[in-house]
């Protein structure tokens, strides 16, 4: 995708359980000297941001009865550093075709899209799925916002945001 190609900077994740792998793609990415920022869970359900070294940089974190997840084992960059991402790959459990995502429920994605909105950082915003979790419709607040497209196995989704 240009978005992708032309990055300097790409706020990712670590993918768990049965999403579509990242790791393969943050590797890439810091090989073509892109700066890759992971998120790393505050007790809040906020997100602060430390950079991805391979890896070697990742520590597994469980955070209370929920699932184990690769965490950034540097030194954190602090909340406000998804700002600087010229895209973010957000994780999500669906979009529909108004390109609407359906997270886990955490509300710290929609915490990271309000971060950018009050920053006025327009990256690009994708989203990895599976071609199933493409759907009609996910239920939607009025917080929620479109990303820009959908990644699958089978191609690439646009949708306009307004």
């Amino acid at each position: 995708m240009p978005e992708v190609a032309q990055a300097r900077a790409v706020a990712a994740y670590v993918s768990v359980g049965a999403e579509p792998g990242t790791l393969t793609l943050l590797d890439a990415l810091r090989a073509r000297g892109v700066r890759v920022l992971l998120p790393a869970l505050l007790p809040d359900n906020d997100l602060d941001w430390g950079e991805y070294a391979g890896e070697d940089s990742l520590a597994v974190v469980r955070h209370g009865g929920r699932m184990a997840l690769s965490e950034p084992a540097g030194r954190r960059l602090g909340p406000e550093a998804v700002t600087e991402a010229d895209v973010v790959l957000l994780p999500g459990l669906a979009v529909d075709g108004r390109g609407l995502r359906l997270g886990r429920g955490g509300g710290s994605y929609d915490r990271v899209l309000a971060r950018l909105d009050r920053a006025g950082a327009r990256p690009a915003l994708l989203v990895l799925l599976y071609d199933s979790e493409v759907v009609a419709h996910v239920p939607a607040e009025p917080h929620d916002r479109p990303v820009d497209a959908v990644v699958t196995p089978s191609g690439v989704r646009r949708f306009t945001r307004a």
